[in-house]
């Protein structure tokens, strides 16, 4: 079989189609000369190439099949963080009940544990351990020449954001400093979920529960590239959550979708409003950052013995204030990375379409520890923290979870001093490395707004708190600034602050000053819910998010008519006395488009010979809009299809055979299509961004 072919494409030259058309209707490219690290695949041009079929159409319509779902007893969502995970459940038959899961084992103090901490642990023969908290604690109580042989991993998600070229076979540093196979981690943390909720599920029902009974729910940020989306969904198929044939058990959901469909039920006592000019819960403006929010945290805490929240069928007071055509924002904060995404309400149902996509970056509350880390490295030295790390890694992993209760403890109107407790390996280490105390580091260091506290503790003023906050709060301000100054973003009504880091005061109080003229800001109770709750109602109903922005461009490897003048010589191919210019790039959709949930685009073709036995069509992608041919830089494969077209029946083939082409799109997922309309046969492909 040949690596690729060329495919003739017809010309629907309708708006949604931006390539040129010659008065022929044909499609011809735009020029431009291609500069690419390969070469033409076209070249190669043999028995399995397509040519025109004339008249063309594009359809743009729903699948009628999108609607008829499955039936799934439960819906269970899990909303995989950097920092910390969890899951939730509701009942389809009680969909306005969400249970979320039961008090995990450990915790730490001045944290609520409603989540687990994103730390998983290996045995020194690599099979799994624990996960969470058991995960953690088990660690920390190895004895520190042991604990080097076990591996250790926190806050490996990020990896899936940070790796430009990932693969199935991309590698995690465990603390340790040896390396295993990401997909390994990532499907142990997801299995791990699956048998916590399923034991949940069957002893709440007193029987068995199968996992053939639930729908999955997993949550990723909106920022993500789609290789990273398609990674999370191997993974899950690996943890036995779904199969590739039964891949609508699982869904795969856009963080910030997930807030905004929970905040679209929203009442006004599970809500503050940061910009209110009038008192909320009883309290002014001025004091509802701090003090409002400790009211609620309160209220929750009050109520987090029952975990079980109910969901009103019904739109929330805020909600009901939005009419056809209003825009809002939703800025999902976690530990990780901030997703900023602009919603639009449709009527009459208050379906959501997305009008900008989604934006944001690594800027999650992660970048305070990263600030923390770099004033220890200026006190005691980068050369001892990186031993430290290697050397105590349980102890390291101590210190952060000292540093991460203090943190939450961050205000702006704080007077009193923050102390960090250093673990008494810290200090011995410490003297062993240098010869002189951590007493003496910090005299000499000229950092005078730490100081050292004779109970053994950093003592840190509220500035010096305040400004392992500020590059991080800052980048995500100056982010949104841009975002308000887009067009499609004017006039926002809305601005819900959702995810974790939306807890902190100094975050809450950096939005309000710089956006509380230009819009309401609204923060959920128990925020860093949001997105897991949100999971869950849209499990139960996957079409409540009716359009979308395409991230990239798609289209196939097509060859046209070559026409002089017009085509870069280098694209010209002579085929048995016909003229053709290759490697042209046949859009089905433009990045930024809009789509609507479960859309077809459809393209005819036909094979180049009326002997072809088969035809292979090449899918493309590229995040840039202006792409002419397969070979512009930034263009990559995404998938293939290879139609046999052998054995019509006997039945009469005609001489220009169609062969429709279609693609599906409006999920997390892109399906491709390719159905010989003679003999009814058709072959399928996802499109994979992970194995070419």
């Amino acid at each position: 079989m040949m690596e690729s072919v060329g495919v003739y494409g017809f010309c629907g030259c309708t708006a949604k189609n931006k390539m040129k058309c010659d008065s022929r209707g044909e499609v011809t490219a735009a020029e431009t000369a291609p500069t690419s690290a390969y070469s033409s695949p076209a070249r190669s041009l043999g028995d399995t190439g397509i040519t025109p079929l004339s008249p063309s159409h594009i359809v743009n319509d729903a699948d009628p099949n999108v609607s008829e779902q499955p039936t799934f007893l439960v819906v269970v969502a899990i909303d995989f963080g950097t920092t910390s995970s969890g899951y939730a459940y509701s009942f389809t038959k009680e969909p306005e009940c969400i249970h979320v899961m039961r008090r995990w084992e450990g915790g730490d103090p001045g944290v609520s544990n409603q989540k687990t901490p994103t730390t998983i642990l290996l045995t020194p023969e690599r099979k799994f351990h624990s996960f969470g908290y058991a995960a953690r604690d088990f660690y920390h109580d190895l004895d520190p020449n042991e604990a080097k042989q076990w591996l250790y991993l926190e806050r490996f998600k990020m990896k899936l954001h940070t790796t430009g070229d990932l693969t199935l076979e991309t590698d995690l540093t465990a603390a340790n400093g040896k390396k295993i196979k990401a997909l390994e981690i990532f499907a142990y943390a997801l299995q791990y979920f699956k048998e916590q909720a399923l034991k949940e599920l069957s002893d709440q029902a007193g029987s068995e529960f199968e996992n053939s009974d639930v729908r999955w729910v997993i949550t990723v940020p909106a920022i993500w590239k789609q290789p990273a989306k398609q990674f999370m969904r191997q993974a899950a198929y690996q943890a036995g959550l779904a199969s590739p044939e039964n891949s609508e058990q699982l869904i795969i959901a856009l963080e910030p979708e997930a807030a905004s469909i929970y905040c679209r039920k929203l009442r006004l006592h599970q809500m503050i409003e940061l910009s209110s000019k009038a008192a909320v819960n009883g309290y002014s403006s001025r004091d509802t950052v701090g003090a409002g929010f400790a009211q609620a945290k309160e209220h929750v805490r009050r109520n987090r013995q029952s975990r079980t929240f109910l969901v009103e069928n019904v739109i929330g007071e805020i909600w009901s204030e939005l009419e056809e055509g209003d825009k809002y924002v939703v800025v999902d904060s976690g530990g990780g990375t901030v997703d900023l995404t602009v919603h639009q309400i449709r009527l009459p149902e208050g379906h959501l379409k997305e009008l900008y996509k989604a934006t944001g970056g690594p800027y999650g509350s992660l970048g305070v520890d990263y600030e923390f880390e770099k004033l220890l490295c200026k006190i005691f030295g980068e050369d001892f923290i990186e031993q430290f790390k290697i050397k105590r890694p349980a102890a390291w992993v101590d210190l952060m979870i000292a540093f991460e209760s203090r943190k939450r403890a961050a205000a702006p109107d704080r007077t009193n001093p923050l102390n960090i407790t250093l673990p008494f390996s810290f200090i011995d280490y410490y003297k062993k490395f240098r010869g002189h105390s951590v007493e003496h580091a910090l005299r000499k260091s000229n950092v005078d707004f730490v100081k050292w506290s004779s109970q053994g503790m950093l003592r840190m003023s509220p500035d010096a708190m305040n400004a392992l906050f500020k590059p991080t709060i800052d980048s995500i301000i100056e982010h949104l600034r841009d975002l308000f100054q887009k067009p499609e973003v004017s006039a926002v009504k809305f601005l819900f602050l959702v995810g974790g880091f939306a807890e902190a005061p100094l975050l809450q109080q950096a939005v309000q000053a710089a956006f509380g003229d230009k819009c309401r800001i609204i923060i959920p109770q128990d925020v860093g819910l949001t997105i897991l709750k949100g999971a869950v109602l849209f499990g139960l109903d996957p079409a409540v998010i009716k359009v979308r922005r395409s991230p990239l461009t798609y289209g196939v490897g097509v060859l046209n008519r070559y026409v002089e003048g017009k085509h870069p010589p280098e694209k010209l191919l002579v085929k048995d006395g016909t003229r053709w210019c290759t490697d042209v790039f046949d859009k089905f959709i433009s990045a930024d488009q809009s789509v609507a949930l479960g859309e077809l685009v459809k393209r005819s073709y036909t094979p180049a010979k009326p002997s072809q036995l088969v035809i292979v069509i090449n899918v493309y992608s590229s995040e840039r809009d202006d792409v002419s041919f397969i070979t512009d830089p930034g263009v990559r494969k995404c998938g293939s299809l290879r139609l046999d077209l052998t054995g019509a029946g006997g039945a009469a083939v005609p001489a220009r055979r169609e062969i429709q082409t279609l693609m599906q799109f409006g999920d997390t997922e892109i399906k491709a299509t390719a159905v010989d309309i003679a003999t009814s046969k058709s072959v399928k492909v996802g499109i994979d961004f992970l194995n070419y």
